[in-house]
């Protein structure tokens, strides 16, 4: 029943087979053109912006770094075309331990910054292994789901797959990087709905997933056990309180709201721009870089940069209704959400309208693994698009 539902929804799921080697004509004919000419487009964009952003920092601008790592995530998305999706979800067992592995090592022995392990130190490169899992916990999910496709309408496949999903989510929020866990946990929920498995199992998993969260906020806090860090606590209560504490834990919400404001239609360009330029605006290139981008380039600025991660998500919608497969689809469909929803989170955030999270803004916020991640997220899709049964030679 699954595979029908979806297959409404796909019209290139019909069974065709192409050869599974693509070589470099191949690869040339069967690129998704606009999605790449919109990637090219944001990360172009996102350097600009970080040059601006980061100019007047201490250690001046970050835009080589960040194109350094662009370069390591375009090796990376190219090497991706080239390897089939279906290699993915023959070796999602290797992967999904492998990538829970990592995570307890992170929690053991990981470099503790600001109280938290998410990273691991390489000595020339410091990456955070929960950003590069979130392709991957895509990529095994779904090989998790559609090996169960013909269940998926009773409650045990829906069950059986929160259950496959919760390890990561878990080892991840208790680093703690709260933000990170919901990324996991949106892409939970798009891969089941991409799967089609039915609203009312969809309906009964947003129930326990708010049961959750009010046991984690309320109910466990109220019996004198504290799940959250105290400056965890302190955001949420600071979200729905921003009066509450000017100077202290709603400062950066305050500084980054009065940012985005100041920046009016054309903005106050990159010496106008005192909230960045004078840090007033702390995490100015990370958390806040899109209060920044707003600041220095205005509501013109900004939006040239959301239509163009809207052109990416159309572009991969498009790609889930054109997989020849299952998995095809449900990997698509789960990377779209998964990019949709950390835009608009962080975007979110910067104006007031959602908690601070502390996730990454897609290509544009400083970061080896974030750039890298999305990057090897995009490489999936193209490699999805390149064998669409719509396609042809």
């Amino acid at each position: 029943m699954a595979i029908e539902a979806v297959d409404t929804r796909a019209r290139g799921l019909r069974g065709r087979r192409e050869a599974d080697v693509v070589g470099l004509g191949g690869v040339l004919r069967r690129l998704d053109w606009v999605l790449l000419a919109a990637l090219i487009a944001v990360v172009a964009y996102g350097l600009w912006a970080i040059d601006g952003i980061t100019r007047h920092d201490p250690g001046g601008s970050a835009m080589t770094r960040q194109a350094l790592y662009a370069c390591v995530g375009g090796v990376l998305f190219v090497a991706t075309l080239l390897v089939d999706p279906d290699t993915f979800r023959r070796f999602r067992r290797p992967i999904y331990f492998g990538t829970l592995a990592v995570m307890v090592f992170v929690l053991a022995a990981g470099a503790a910054t600001r109280g938290s392990r998410r990273w691991i130190d390489v000595g020339f490169f410091t990456f955070q292994p929960s950003e590069f899992g979130k392709v991957l916990f895509v990529l095994v999910l779904a090989g998790f789901i559609t090996e169960r496709a013909r269940s998926l309408g009773s409650p045990a496949a829906s069950l059986a797959t929160l259950g496959y999903g919760l390890p990561p989510i878990v080892l991840v929020f208790v680093q703690p990087d709260i933000g990170t866990a919901l990324v996991y946990t949106a892409a939970l929920a798009a891969v089941l709905f991409v799967a089609g498995t039915r609203w009312l199992h969809l309906g009964v998993l947003v129930a326990l997933a708010t049961l959750g969260a009010l046991a984690v906020l309320w109910l466990l806090p109220a019996a004198g056990m504290n799940v959250l860090k105290p400056y965890q606590a302190a955001r949420l209560t600071g979200f729905t309180h921003p009066d509450n504490d000017p100077r202290g834990a709603t400062y950066n919400l305050r500084q980054s709201i009065t940012a985005v404001g100041a920046g009016g239609l054309r903005g106050r360009g990159v010496l106008g721009a005192t909230q960045t330029r004078l840090n007033y605006l702390p995490e100015h290139a990370t958390d806040f870089a899109f209060a920044s981008l707003a600041e220095e380039r205005g509501f013109f600025g900004a939006s040239i940069l959301l239509l163009l991660y809207l052109l990416v998500v159309w572009r991969a919608l498009k790609i889930v209704a054109g997989a020849k497969d299952l998995y095809g689809a449900i990997v698509a469909g789960g990377i779209a959400f998964m990019f949709m929803f950390q835009v608009f989170v962080n975007s979110a955030m910067t104006m007031g309208i959602a908690p601070i999270t502390g996730i990454p803004l897609p290509f544009v916020s400083v970061g080896g693994s974030s750039m890298i991640t999305n990057f090897l997220a995009m490489g999936v899709l193209q490699s999805i698009a390149m064998r669409s049964g719509r396609r042809r030679a």
